[in-house]
């Protein structure tokens, strides 16, 4: 061979070796590019606020604070209504069974007992049965001031935990990324907490969130006579006529 094409060749195969650790390098590269990491239960949980604060439906007390005046002597309509309202949601959310905590020792004492028999109606006119209301005090430490009267009963709830924790810095303290995941573009620990509390307060059956309603049985007169109008070819859906009763504002004329 001759000594010049031996030297080409020779370089040939010395760019050739150096050339295949970087090929294999970006191989490597495209090779973990096209797979698809599978989050894990962590990651999940810290960017899903529904996992973060999950709404809870369990048992619990649901009391209502009735406020008695020392002169007071008749329930108001207004507070009468209230705790008939009280009545039928624990009915439809409970046992049906209510408890009535009266103050004992309070200055406004004499008034709370002349109120008493009227939240007891108030309460039967509200669907509990008078067997299921049952009646206990609690101790009032300062004579001088004048308590509540405290309804009660147990039923499902619906809560999440508490918000307004932050355990960690999300201002960009601290040292660097391992103890602040938000710069990853992560939620931050309290974030979604208020949205949370405040549907499991808004709803109106708890049980909702764990499974739908059973259906309503259809108007078995109204689908009767869509049938019979079917059958007799006739226009089944209600016939709007247009601009029936309605005419055009001359406001602008």
């Amino acid at each position: 061979m001759h000594p010049a094409s031996a030297k080409r060749t020779a370089a040939s195969a010395t760019r050739v070796r150096a050339l295949t650790p970087t090929l294999a390098v970006l191989a490597a590269l495209l090779a973990a590019g096209c797979q698809t990491q599978q989050p894990t239960v962590e990651t999940l949980a810290t960017n899903d606020y529904r996992l973060r604060h999950p709404i809870v439906v369990s048992e619990g007390v649901k009391t209502l604070d009735l406020p008695v005046g020392s002169d007071m002597r008749r329930l108001s309509p207004q507070l009468s209504a209230v705790v008939s309202s009280f009545a039928a949601e624990a009915r439809s959310r409970g046992g049906g069974a209510m408890e009535i905590i009266v103050p004992s020792g309070a200055y406004n004492e004499a008034a709370v007992h002349a109120v008493l028999p009227q939240i007891r109606t108030a309460l039967v006119q509200g669907g509990v049965s008078p067997k299921r209301i049952a009646t206990r005090g609690y101790p009032v430490q300062d004579p001088g001031i004048s308590a509540p009267v405290r309804l009660a009963y147990s039923g499902l709830q619906a809560k999440t935990g508490p918000c307004g924790q932050w355990p960690d810095n999300i201002t960009g303290g601290g040292d660097g990324m391992r103890h602040n995941p938000h710069l990853n573009n992560t939620q931050y620990y309290n974030f979604g907490c208020a949205t949370q509390s405040n549907l499991a307060a808004m709803v109106d059956n708890p049980t909702d969130l764990l499974y739908p309603r059973a259906s309503t049985p259809a108007d078995q007169i109204r689908r009767g006579t869509v049938y019979g109008k079917y059958r007799a070819g006739e226009q089944t859906a209600t016939d709007y006529k247009e601009g029936d009763g309605s005419r055009v504002s001359d406001a602008a004329n």
